[in-house]
């Protein structure tokens, strides 16, 4: 299944609609669905390697989008659908204290929770509920994300053949750290707070 859909974006990577199916997972991962952009942009990139900035873009543009509506839903709708969210990911009780480190640490947060493997959908949802100032969530979002597709645009495309190498002998190890990786990213957000 892994490999099936492997192969699926990188075909995909050389269609028109490659940047809109990136696009809106990265707009959807900001604000609901579980799966990072980088499981899109890494095989795409590695297809493409001339294209690497323009998905990084695109990453990054969506993202932030995305986290725009993950904000909405946080400062106006936690009572019904971001407490669903919360529940959903088993944090319902994490939302309160991480509102609490918005007071104390703000900037700081977006910042470099934006960089981990730490669902960024979270940050978005909890950053509407503490409403956090909406300017300085866009600008930090945009820096943070703009950050992290971008340096590992930078990786992709210097090591963009290594990597294609690695992904198509080893692409279910791969696929397992991925994994390991996202549930890490929700460990780590629950320890933290």
């Amino acid at each position: 299944m892994i490999r099936r859909l492997y192969e699926w974006i990188m075909a995909l990577a050389g269609k028109p609609t490659a940047p809109w199916a990136l696009g809106a997972v990265a707009f959807a991962e900001s604000s609901f669905f579980p799966i990072p952009p980088d499981a899109m942009l890494v095989p795409m990139a590695v297809s493409r390697p001339d294209r690497v900035w323009f998905y990084a873009l695109i990453a990054t543009v969506g993202s932030v989008a995305g986290g725009l509506l993950g904000y909405a839903i946080g400062a106006l709708l936690f009572d019904s659908l971001g407490q669903w969210l919360f529940r959903l990911y088993g944090l319902q009780n994490s939302a309160v204290s991480f509102q609490d480190s918005y007071a104390q640490y703000g900037h700081w947060v977006i910042l470099l929770k934006g960089l981990t493997p730490i669902p960024y959908k979270l940050v978005t949802i909890t950053s509407g509920f503490a409403h956090y100032s909406l300017f300085w969530f866009t600008i930090l979002s945009i820096v943070t994300r703009g950050a992290r597709f971008f340096i590992l645009a930078g990786l992709l495309g210097r090591y963009g053949v290594q990597i294609r190498g690695v992904l198509d002998r080893h692409l279910n190890v791969v696929a397992a750290i991925a994994a390991a990786v996202i549930i890490l990213g929700f460990v780590l957000f629950k320890v933290l707070l």
